[in-house]
């Protein structure tokens, strides 16, 4: 059923806690998808606090591993773990993730997600596990 991952997608990368965040899905394609956080105070005054850059990572991570058109509608799945390294302070400044899916495996996923400021100076990269089972 053509459309569907792309519904499955913009759910992940939408609703509930990214929702909370604010989180907007930019572009979605299979194996990689682009999210935007707008800033506001609540993220952290200042400096954009780190957990919040931490979700944002964790909801475009997610929303890659299940762009694959292939994936069942009886698919399940959760996140590992990732690292994160913080690479410069997110100020005063909207967020936007890209997520792309390095590697399918039989039930585990890995993918590469890079956070960028509006300057577009890269503030934090990730590597991220994902468990995905159809």
């Amino acid at each position: 059923m053509p459309g569907i991952h792309n519904q499955r997608v913009a759910r992940i990368a939408t609703e509930s806690f990214a929702d909370l965040l604010g989180i907007q899905l930019v572009s979605n394609q299979p194996d990689h998808v682009v999210v935007r956080m707008p800033y506001r105070p609540a993220l952290g005054v200042g400096r954009i606090h780190g957990g919040a850059i931490s979700a944002l990572i964790d909801v475009a991570a997610t929303a890659s591993f299940w762009s694959d058109p292939t994936l069942k509608e009886t698919a399940m799945g959760a996140t590992v773990g990732f690292t994160v390294n913080f690479l410069k302070l997110a100020v005063n400044s909207d967020l936007t993730a890209n997520a792309t899916v390095r590697r399918r495996g039989g039930t585990l996923c890995t993918g590469d997600v890079s956070v960028t400021n509006e300057a577009g100076d890269e503030v934090a990269i990730a590597v991220v596990t994902y468990k995905l089972t159809q």
